[in-house]
């Protein structure tokens, strides 16, 4: 649990989990992702707004998405459910391609023109379009996505284990139950060139608390400033209601890799295997939940811990 003007203000542990423990958090990465495509166009590398086909080349095989689409799961490109393995977008779960070439091949095969909706007119969540904008930032900056990472926020955030990459083929799933490999020994995964854009990330406790105080604290860590106090605002307002009336559920709307809650009051970035970070911009707190098991066991566990984590830390 992280207080915007005390840092963090509780810490637990139960089972196997240690402060040190790296667990893989699947979506719980999309807000991360996110803020690299924000902080390129703060520094003027990117337009999110303009057609991605104005920096890249391949850009032409989908000449209206927009990166600000990409990431608001608005791009029109087939999400990630009802098929995590679409065939056309299969190389999103492959660690032995490279970012941008996947992204490439995403964004210019043919093969998923009957699939595709115009952009901004229907919510898809996940899938290959987040694997584009990765693809994108590497283009337009020079740079690798772990260099990215490590440039945007390890440094200036001190994180000391968090990175990402594509593990999915790697223990020969692309699906939703945790890799026991992977719990078993970290190292076991290979180092790629592709990493998985919306759901790749490694991290601890310690890491993600420092990320959730950045988007506390107007964009800045104790060694610098990630992103600016509007750039935090835009990633946390949702885009896809102010834009075309979408809606991400029931009572939720989506910004830049966060959704938003009825009032845009709460932010979550859950993930598959039952990560569920949030943040109450009114309150000024946020906290992460971990857990190495599956999206229903953390969607119980977050449910009832919501109101109990308010009152604890406002004493309502």
């Amino acid at each position: 649990m992280v207080d915007r003007e005390d840092g963090v203000v509780y810490e637990g542990y139960w089972g196997e989990f240690t402060a040190d423990r790296i667990s893989l958090v699947a979506s719980s990465s999309k807000m991360v992702t996110a803020g690299v495509l924000m902080r390129l166009a703060e520094d003027g590398q990117l337009d999110l707004d303009a057609p991605v086909a104005d920096v890249v080349e391949w850009g032409a095989g989908n000449p209206e998405i927009t990166p600000a689409q990409l990431i608001s799961n608005s791009s029109g490109l087939v999400g990630l459910l009802p098929r995590p393995e679409y065939a056309p977008y299969r190389c999103q779960w492959d660690a032995g391609d490279d970012l941008q070439t996947c992204a490439a091949t995403i964004f210019t095969t043919t093969d998923d023109d009957g699939d595709v909706v115009p952009p901004d007119t229907e919510f898809r969540y996940g899938g290959g379009q987040w694997q584009v904008a990765g693809g994108v930032a590497e283009a337009v900056s020079g740079s690798s996505w772990a260099e990215l990472i490590d440039e945007i926020y390890v440094r200036p955030c001190g994180l000391e284990s968090t990175g990402f990459n594509n593990h999915w083929a790697q223990f020969g799933t692309v699906g939703f139950e945790y890799p026991d490999a992977f719990a078993a020994d970290p190292a076991t995964l290979r180092p790629t060139s592709n990493p998985n854009m919306e759901g790749g990330m490694f991290t601890t406790t310690g890491d993600y608390a420092k990320l959730l105080l950045m988007h506390l604290r107007g964009g800045r860590c104790d060694d610098g400033q990630v992103l600016s106090a509007e750039a935090v605002d835009r990633l946390h307002t949702d885009r896809i209601g102010a834009v075309y009336g979408g809606r991400s559920g029931p009572d939720s709307g989506y910004a830049m890799g966060w959704w938003v809650d009825q009032d845009g009051r709460r932010l979550t970035d859950a993930g598959a295997y039952g990560s569920t970070p949030w943040l109450d911009l009114e309150d000024g707190y946020g906290a992460y939940l971990v857990v190495e098991e599956d999206t229903l066991t953390g969607f119980e566990l977050s449910n009832q811990l919501f109101d109990v984590v308010e009152a604890a830390v406002t004493g309502r």
